[in-house]
């Protein structure tokens, strides 16, 4: 008896048309993912300008907060620092989130004049922080006069320092600024401290990540452990400030870079301006209208009023920005010449 086959061509179409099927099925989901990626690309488009004006409203917010104050004086439990307010603060009503639209922003002032201006620096207050830091002797000179050849025009370099020559042996190589720094972040590019950033943000150990300034230019990690610091650079200086440092504003680190000032005198200048409570940015903190008095009752040497205020002029602005799921934080620098006079230097996105 003769068999059919007829059944053989029957399994290979349906075999045809399920892998068909599974064909389609796969085209769908992949534009169906497209379209969801485009749709996501759209919104964070659409959503983008309205954070940028979202961030842009958070500094003008800020503009006028500083702007209401009447101080003659500018302290940690003033509205501005996010204190519960001075005697001499307005009924100053602010928001923190303030709602805006479909959107909000949450915002944080400090006064720049709480750290050290890395452009006017002196040799002498370079090795000062080095040293209350805990950098190791060798180390010193080597960075201190580096700092100072970056920020300095010229080709010849201090006697420990570095210029361009030294900076095009790196990999990658650059070259010395030569100039004042536009941000603190620029002394990761300088000799001594470029391959030991620890110094620049404290901390230390294996697990110390690279920052992000010297990650973008390619630069890693040094393959040794890594000192454990404290505090590093970044909570000492600034590249924008009047040069002068606020004794109401600034911590125990900063404060001990004065002239006669030690750990002793630093811990009770905090104490004096802190009040009975012995917390800073309270109600019962004293008012200073000049920095004679603070130090005189810390125990701190008369001549170094000069060197330092009670007024700050220059604060860092960080807005946070949120629409929905959506957010970016912005950061802006303001110099205040007068409460009706607030300039913003600079503004962009972190």
């Amino acid at each position: 008896m003769k068999i059919s086959g007829q059944n053989k061509p029957q399994g290979i179409a349906l075999f045809i048309v399920m892998i068909a099927i599974f064909v389609l099925s796969v085209m769908a989901a992949i534009f169906a993912l497209s379209m969801k990626v485009e749709m996501k690309l759209a919104q964070n488009a659409e959503h983008k300008e309205e954070l940028l004006w979202l961030g842009r409203s958070g500094v003008e917010y800020c503009r006028w907060v500083l702007s209401q104050e009447n101080c003659p004086y500018d302290a940690l439990n003033q509205v501005w620092a996010g204190g519960s307010g001075s005697e001499c603060d307005t009924n100053l009503a602010v928001q923190n989130p303030v709602q805006v639209g479909d959107g909000s922003f949450t915002w944080t002032i400090i006064d720049l004049e709480r750290k050290i201006n890395i452009n006017t620096a002196s040799p002498a207050e370079l090795r000062q922080v080095l040293t209350v830091m805990g950098v190791d002797a060798d180390s010193i000179s080597i960075i201190s006069d580096s700092i100072l050849d970056w920020i300095s025009p010229g080709d010849n370099p201090r006697l420990a320092g570095a210029k361009s020559d030294y900076y095009q042996t790196l990999n990658p190589p650059y070259y010395c600024k030569d100039a004042p720094m536009d941000d603190p972040s620029e002394l990761l590019l300088v000799r001594g401290i470029w391959d030991h950033p620890e110094i620049y943000s404290g901390g230390g150990g294996n697990n110390q990540e690279p920052a992000v300034f010297r990650q973008k230019l390619g630069f890693e990690n040094s393959p040794f452990q890594a000192q454990n610091y404290s505090f590093g650079l970044s909570n000492i200086f600034t590249a924008l400030s009047s040069g002068h440092i606020n004794i109401l504003t600034a911590g125990t680190n900063v404060l001990q870079m004065l002239p006669g000032v030690n750990d002793e005198i630093a811990e009770n200048i905090v104490k004096v301006r802190a009040g009975p409570d012995g917390v800073d940015g309270t109600e019962d903190d004293p008012a200073f209208a000049s920095p004679a008095p603070i130090l005189s009752a810390a125990g701190a040497p008369a001549g170094d009023a000069k060197f330092c205020t009670v007024r700050s002029s220059t604060f860092e602005v960080d807005v946070k920005a949120r629409i929905g799921d959506y957010h970016r934080e912005y950061v802006a620098i303001l110099y205040r010449n007068s409460p009706a006079d607030i300039k913003v230097l600079s503004f962009y996105w972190k």
